[in-house]
């Protein structure tokens, strides 16, 4: 063996180094370096945790399939659970939890803690844990500082060596956990910069966070992904009421399970809640909590010593960290008519601009007391929305409550008002009242974006005018009714439509204006017919008539007498309804209103095709459609191009029958007039079927079938279905 005794190390021939002390030789070497700490600092699995298989797969491809690492401006909108790993399958993912539509209580720590305890193999070198106490009983988060100290002891080092500087504490604990297999979860983390210090470098470890904000930052500066987690689905719900309570009681009682289910709206710490009241009584029947539930609300599932197991303690929270603008708009949210809302509609209930409404709903998303939906709509899970609505009871004034409902209210009327004046630029012009200062309808270019608007809106009208008779708002109930009234005939909503009349009768009551009453029993009348409630529109027809005739209002009494037509036209009885279209023509001649005599016209003509008499119908038909093309009426040209298709058929004219029908058929689609495209199409299976075009005539007959089925026309649905199977008989 060879040695050099040129310093303080001794090389021998074997590789080994032995000290050197005032150069002579020390053959004893240093002792080992000690065994590295191994924290174990996950707090106990979550007992009877239930659901979430979709989640825990998605961080399960996290951790098994990473990606390559993203950096500032990747896309992350598509990702999933994990920031990515440059090591070994398994080794360095940052995974953000967060929860959609209200963090407080939906089960993040859970879901994080349910996954670390089955992959614990895969972390040998131990577990990190902390509690951020960003969502607390308490006003103050955990401090980073605080946080890598607490990683530091855990780590074993000796307080004498934990530098002062937060750097350098950071630096120290990411050189301990470098190479390391190791699991750091950080749970209920306020903010991004709570996070960012506790982040290791290296790709062996992998990191859990859990926190009600999305931390925007931590997915833009870190790579982190985002992992929504939503309420429970009604089987996961179903299986933790019976994980709680016991499969027999469950199964005992499956619609008082299903009402609770409802009533939670499949919030896990609600359902937890419900669970632990219900449990120590099993002798209670389900039902009776149902009950309980349905009738206190959010005080059954209050606490008055452990907030954690209070939700309305455990949402408050969530407000500490908000603006005062946010918790304003927050609060305001709660009492909008509507369960959901748009940035536009929130604008007008806050009074605040557009631009900083957007903002704040933005914020409130971030912060998960809102859910953003598709078509830009914002929605509260249905316990956050009572929570809201308790907090602008008890924080927000009434003047400034009912001043907000008011815009709320203009901003929708208005806005539908200018809808309809697009659909129905020949009706007679009823205008509201001027909008609340400040309230600006949204604004819609064509009738395209009218009719986009009233289909994405019509839940909300309805809350709307459910919520202005509430407030004895009655000039809003009745015109709401009135823009409607167009928009609910060509979608075929005729059961809204019979429930948006009768709220506007009862509100026609308290209105100046004798020809609004008459104007009501009318149109609810004509409802009513197309509901197949012919007493009820024979009373409302017949009041409008003599109102109209006591009144000297020779216009509605034109108007009732052609909607008389229709409805006996749906009873069946042919020659009354053309005695009540003779009429109307009559009257609307006398008028000089050409449009309304194009419309009676047709009216007149269609019902003589009905009798038979189809030289008087198709004249009256031809003078109809020159009318309505002449003064640029596409709906009324659609009527009486249908009404043409049936006279050609009926008279044999088949070929003749097809070509009015296609023509009728393209303009109501344009016009999206469901209910008359659907009467259309099933008119046409027939001069197809008289052709022997038995395939085109099933073709237009199963689409006729399905958009009687979705307008809920079950009469008109069998009668097609019967077409149907007669012509697989022919």
């Amino acid at each position: 063996m060879t040695t050099s005794i040129h310093g303080d190390l001794v090389a021998t021939d074997h590789g080994a180094a032995v000290g050197v002390v005032h150069g002579n030789l020390n053959l004893h070497p240093p002792p080992p370096r000690p065994a590295p700490v191994i924290p174990r600092q996950l707090p106990a699995a979550p007992g009877l945790f239930t659901g979430r298989t979709a989640e825990l797969a998605r961080l399960d491809r996290a951790l098994t399939h990473p990606t390559t690492r993203q950096g500032p401006g990747t896309d992350t909108r598509d990702s999933t659970t994990a920031a990515p790993d440059t090591g070994p399958a398994g080794a360095g993912t940052t995974v953000l939890v967060s929860a959609i539509g209200g963090a407080g209580g939906i089960g993040k720590t859970w879901l994080a803690l349910a996954w670390a305890y089955r992959h614990l193999e895969r972390f040998p070198d131990g577990q990190l844990f902390v509690d951020l106490h960003g969502f607390s009983p308490t006003d103050d988060p955990v401090q980073p500082a605080a946080a890598v100290r607490g990683f530091l002891d855990a780590l074993g080092v000796e307080a004498n060596r934990i530098p002062a500087d937060l750097d350098a504490q950071s630096a120290l604990y990411r050189s301990l956990v470098a190479g390391r297999r190791m699991l750091i979860v950080l749970d209920n983390a306020a903010t991004s910069d709570q996070v960012a210090p506790l982040l290791p470098g290296s790709p062996s470890c992998t990191v859990l966070v859990t926190g009600r904000h999305r931390l925007a930052s931590l997915i833009d500066r870190h790579g982190a992904r985002h992992l929504p987690l939503d309420v429970l689905s009604p089987e996961e719900a179903r299986g933790l009421l019976a994980a709680r309570l016991g499969a027999d009681r469950v199964a005992a009682e499956p619609e008082a399970v299903d009402e609770l289910i409802g009533l939670c709206g499949g919030h896990p710490l609600a359902l937890s809640i419900t669970a632990r009241t219900a449990g120590p009584r099993p002798g209670v029947a389900l039902a009776e909590a149902a009950a309980e539930l349905r009738d206190l609300g959010l005080e059954a599932l209050d606490h008055d010593t452990d907030p954690a197991a209070s939700l309305p303690t455990v949402l408050s929270w969530s407000l500490r960290h908000l603006t005062d603008t946010q918790r304003t708009v927050f609060a305001l949210l709660g009492i909008a008519p509507s369960p959901d809302t748009t940035p536009p509609a929130t604008a007008a209930l806050t009074g605040l601009p557009g631009r900083l409404a957007r903002r704040t709903l933005s914020g409130l998303e971030n912060a998960s007391l809102l859910e953003r939906r598709p078509g830009g709509r914002y929605a509260m899970h249905d316990l956050i929305r009572r929570y809201a609505t308790d907090t602008a009871h008890t924080t927000l004034p009434e003047q400034v409550r009912e001043a907000a409902l008011t815009r709320v209210m203009d901003f929708h009327l208005h806005t539908a008002h200018a809808a309809d004046r697009l659909l129905t630029p020949h009706r007679a012009l009823v205008r509201p009242e001027p909008p609340a200062p400040g309230v600006h309808p949204h604004p819609l270019p064509d009738t395209a974006a009218a009719l986009a608007w009233l289909d994405a809106e019509h839940a909300t009208l309805l809350a709307i005018q459910r919520t202005a008779a509430a407030l004895g708002h009655h000039h809003t109930v009745w015109h709401l009714a009135w823009n409607l009234h167009a928009f609910q005939r060509r979608r075929g909503h005729r059961h809204d439509a019979v429930t948006t009349w009768q709220a506007a009768l009862d509100a026609a009551d308290h209105l100046p204006d004798p020809a609004t009453r008459s104007r009501t029993h009318r149109l609810l009348g004509g409802a009513c017919s197309l509901l197949g409630l012919y007493d009820q529109a024979t009373a409302h027809l017949e009041q409008a008539l003599d109102l109209a005739l006591r009144h000297h209002d020779p216009t509605e009494q034109a108007h009732t007498h052609r909607i008389l037509a229709f409805d006996w036209g749906q009873r069946g009885d042919d020659r009354q309804a053309l005695e009540h279209a003779h009429h109307a023509l009559d009257l609307y001649r006398a008028l000089d209103q050409p449009v309304w005599e194009a419309g009676a016209l047709d009216t007149v003509g269609w019902f003589a095709a009905r009798l038979g008499r189809f030289d008087t119908a198709h004249e009256h038909c031809q003078a109809a459609l020159t009318l309505h093309r002449h003064h640029h009426d596409p709906n009324g040209e659609a009527n009486t191009l249908d009404s043409l298709g049936y006279i050609a058929h009926q008279t044999g004219d088949h070929h003749q029958a097809l070509d009015h029908y296609h023509h009728a058929l393209t303009l109501r689609r344009t016009l999206g007039n469901a209910y008359a495209v659907a009467n259309t199409l099933d008119s046409m299976g027939h001069p197809h079927a008289a052709l022997g075009r038995h395939e085109q005539a099933r073709t237009v007959w199963r689409e006729a079938l399905e958009l009687y089925r979705d307008q809920g026309r079950d009469a008109d649905a069998d009668r097609v279905q019967r077409q149907l199977d007669d012509l697989d008989h022919t």
